[in-house]
Formats: C-alpha cells, sequence, structure tokens
C-alpha cells in the first residue's frame, strides 16, 4: 500500500510517500501560497506527481496546524488562516477522488514517532513540539486521539501550573487567556524570559549556545524554563498517564533537557514518583509529514 502525506505549513508544504514498511519512496517540498484555492491546487498537484512519479496511487492524509471542526466540518484554529473557514478534506476529497483524512499537525506528529519513530510500540504516546509556540498530540496505539471536540493535546492553552507571584498575569497568550503554558515553554517563551532577565538573544538557537557555554545568566533561565516545563508535563502525566513524552521543535535540540527534566519532574507527580520516559523525536521535521501518511495505517 502506498500512503501519502502531506504537511500544510504557513511557509512550506511538503509530501511524502511511504511504502508498508515506512520507507520513503518520494518527497518534495513546495512554498505554501497564501490563498485558499491556490492552496488546494498545490496539495492536488503534489499528491499527482507523487502518484504518477511511483505509477501507485495511495492513500492521502494531511497534517494542518489547526483541526477540522467535528460540529461545522471546517477548518477552524489554523495559523495558516487563509484555510480557516474551508471543508478542507471535503474540498480535497473531490479533487483526488477519494477520502481524505485531516489532522492536526502536533497530532500527526505523536503518530509518526509512534509507529516508527522514538516511541514505537509504546501505546500512549504524548508528542510535544515546543517551538515558536507550544504544541501537542495524543497517539493512541498509534492513533490520533482528537477528541470529541478535536482539541484533545491543546494543553499549551492551560495554564501554568503552580505559579508563584511573579508569574500570575505576567503574559498574554495569543488566544485570549493569560498565562498559557505556551507563553513559558515555547522557545519564543524562553528568548522572552531570557531578555526580560537582562540578557540579549534574537532565537532559541542563539539562546541554547550560550547555554551550552554555560552563560550563568542563560543556565538561570534554562533551570527556571526546566521547572515550568516540569510543572506543565507532570499536568499531564497527572491525568493522562502517558507511556512516553517525545519531544519535537526547536527547543527539543537542547541535549541537557533530557538529563534534567525527569529529575524535576517526580516534584510535580502525585505521589512523588516518576519513570514516565521523555525522550528527542527520531524523524524531526519529517515526524509531521510521516505522521499525516501514517493516518492511513490500517
Amino acid at each position: 500500500m502506498l500512503r501519502i502525506g502531506v504537511d500544510l505549513g504557513g511557509t512550506k508544504t511538503e509530501v511524502v510517500a511511504l511504502n508498508e514498511q515506512g520507507e520513503e519512496l518520494f518527497r518534495k517540498r513546495v512554498a505554501t501560497p497564501k490563498e485558499y484555492v491556490a492552496t488546494l491546487d498545490v496539495i492536488e498537484a503534489l499528491v499527482f506527481e507523487a502518484e504518477s512519479t511511483l505509477n501507485q496511487k495511495g492513500t492521502v492524509g494531511i497534517g494542518i496546524p489547526g483541526v477540522v471542526s467535528p460540529f461545522s466540518g471546517l477548518v477552524k484554529n489554523a495559523n495558516s488562516t487563509w484555510i480557516n473557514g474551508h471543508p478542507l478534506d471535503i474540498d480535497l476529497g473531490r479533487r483526488l477522488s477519494r477520502e481524505v483524512k485531516v489532522a492536526n499537525d502536533a497530532n500527526c506528529f505523536a503518530v509518526s514517532e509512534a509507529i516508527d519513530g522514538a516511541a514505537a510500540g509504546e501505546f500512549i504516546v504524548f508528542g510535544v513540539i515546543l517551538g515558536t509556540g507550544c504544541g501537542a498530540g495524543i497517539a493512541i496505539n498509534g492513533k490520533v486521539h482528537g477528541g470529541q471536540n478535536r482539541i484533545a493535546g491543546e494543553w499549551g492553552h492551560n495554564p501554568l501550573p503552580w505559579m508563584d507571584s511573579s508569574e500570575l498575569n505576567s503574559t498574554q497568550c495569543f488566544c485570549g487567556n493569560n498565562d498559557c503554558i505556551e507563553t513559558f515553554v515555547s522557545g519564543t517563551g524562553l528568548v522572552r524570559d531570557y531578555k526580560l532577565a537582562g540578557g540579549q538573544a534574537e532565537s532559541g538557537m542563539e539562546l541554547s549556545l550560550k547555554i551550552d557555554a554555560g552563560e550563568k545568566l542563560a543556565r538561570l533561565v534554562f533551570e527556571r524554563y526546566i521547572d515550568r516545563l516540569a510543572r506543565s508535563l507532570a499536568h499531564v502525566i497527572n491525568i493522562l498517564d502517558p507511556d512516553m513524552i517525545v519531544l519535537g521543535g526547536g527547543i527539543s535540540n537542547i541535549d541537557e533537557l533530557y538529563q534534567l527534566l525527569p529529575k524535576a519532574l517526580p516534584k510535580y507527580v502525585v505521589g512523588g514518583e516518576c519513570r514516565t520516559p521523555v525522550v528527542q523525536n527520531m524523524y524531526g521535521g519529517s515526524s509531521g509529514v510521516r505522521g499525516a501518511a501514517w493516518l492511513w495505517q490500517s
């Protein structure tokens, strides 16, 4: 069986075709047009190019930075705003003459890592993306758990747990609420905290170099970040108790996370014990598009 996955991002759209064993047979990336019909044109062309090149017809899964509402059937919450309010799966299905599965890109990330990535074989996987924003997805037995409202995994828009007085009402999130987890544990949040402490860095990558170099202020801010991330993930463990947590996004490339975070978790997990493995992703930026292809794993 040929499985085709498409990762629809704000700046690029990528297609991948996998065989039954998950081996990559085709990949292509193009710029994403910031208009709905043109986006449909690009996805249609990529799918047909993959099939023409491989001389096979495949299933199609799409990962998007939003969700298809189970109530209206229309895309919502996408930061690629031009797809909001449209029946993306239906429109693509008509063009491609087959059913198309659409899922949130963080859920695709979780599925990819659960099927043949860093969490291969684990039953419940919580996949976290720590980048410009902070997203998460849940895979159960290798399949997306979207939830009744299709918002399962939207952990970044809960409030930071166990806030102290300096954290309370200190940030505002694009979702309209204050003190969301995303505003503290995203790469953007980490850089913001460093700047507020008097440091100068324009990106998470620049700051990570300062952390690695042992700069005192960067280390102090990073230790505070670890504590905030531990508090945030402890909430997930207390509710879901996943078999494994997989980290993605730019922050996941800081090696020290995987030594410090497991030590910080038991303080906040109920009962004071926690052996939940926290691991780096296997496929990096390719996890989303691979997960979209794996939406049709069975």
